[in-house]
């Protein structure tokens, strides 16, 4: 990229809004690219949001309308690709390590604030699936925010862990992990494992609404059907949801789907229970992927209008905005 960011294309919604393709970096010099969106009704500068895909995934695979909802409302929409996935840099490819994203997460605030069309004092955050998880951690320490929502969220990586893995093949999952180990201290590469599958292959996810969304068509060189060994222990010992307590005094909406297998629903409903006000639950009808698919416009919706409460409103009026 040139100087951080490409042309400006224009948009497919009545040119309320421009995309730049941009780019920042982030530490160990690693570019992060994404989509930055641009209202050009009003006069700015304007709230602004940062967003973040879950495990695994890219901002193409089900995610772009909420970016063009959010933008299409007059807010400045930064959502960039982890590192290692998508358009972002960073080697090796499709490896996930959830502190990495958020610190990456936070180069991507400094940047969204950076941006003359962005009011630094209205940032907010969206986070889906795992990113829900990190939109905890970065709720609970990044007081540049001033509203989060947080869809579908992992909560335990333990909890959820117990339930993906039975007891049976426990053992032989320790075991690949530490066979990963010794061959990279060997000089090997990370081994890897199939994100999703039919079953005939080992996975991280071989539910089929998991396989029907993460091989949905999107354009060639995003995304590839793989993620890291370790990338699994680390979700393993990953345990975003004991931060949410620490949210609080910024606006929390947790969007939660009541029949939710891959983020299971029970722990996100208890960790709601934990969350100190200002908070708000949405629980929509269907399981994790529904989110983004049938129940978009209810997801969507709900996230649009708690922004909309906490983020649009004139400067002249931000002492007088009740959280």
């Amino acid at each position: 990229m040139s100087n951080g960011q490409d042309q400006t294309l224009r948009s497919k919604t009545e040119d309320k809004y421009t995309i730049e393709r941009v780019g920042f970096r982030a530490d160990g010099n690693v570019e992060l690219r994404g989509n930055l969106y641009i209202p050009t009704t009003g006069d700015g500068p304007y709230p602004a949001l940062t967003l973040g895909m879950g495990y695994g995934g890219v901002k193409e695979q089900g995610a772009l309308p909420y970016a063009e909802a959010f933008a299409s409302a007059g807010f400045v929409v930064l959502f960039h690709d982890h590192r290692g996935f998508g358009e972002s840099g960073g080697i090796p490819r499709q490896d996930i390590n959830p502190w990495r994203q958020i610190e990456d997460w936070r180069r991507a605030i400094t940047f969204l604030e950076s941006r003359p069309e962005a009011d630094p004092e209205r940032i907010g955050l969206w986070g889906s699936s795992y990113a829900g998880g990190h939109a905890f951690v970065l709720g609970a320490t990044e007081p540049r925010l001033k509203a989060i929502v947080s869809q579908v969220p992992t909560i335990s990586g333990y909890q959820q862990g117990l339930r993906r893995v039975t007891p049976e093949k426990r053992a032989a999952l320790e075991a690949s992990f530490a066979a990963d180990d010794q061959a990279q201290l060997a000089g090997e590469e990370p081994h890897r494992i199939a994100l999703v599958s039919d079953g005939s292959v080992p996975a991280s996810y071989t539910d089929p609404e998991a396989v029907s969304f993460y091989l949905q068509p999107i354009p060639d060189g995003l995304w590839e059907n793989n993620v890291t060994v370790r990338s699994t222990r680390a979700a393993r010992a990953y345990e975003p949801g004991i931060h949410i307590e620490r949210v609080s005094p910024t606006p929390l909406l947790m969007i939660v789907g009541d029949n939710d297998r891959v983020t299971p629903t029970d722990l996100a409903l208890q960790a709601y229970q934990r969350a100190l006000p200002p908070k708000e639950l949405l629980v929509f009808p269907g399981g994790h992927f529904d989110a983004y698919l049938g129940e978009f416009e209810a997801t969507s919706g709900a996230a649009l209008q708690w922004f909309t409460r906490h983020l649009m409103h004139d400067k002249s009026s931000k002492e007088n905005c009740s959280a």
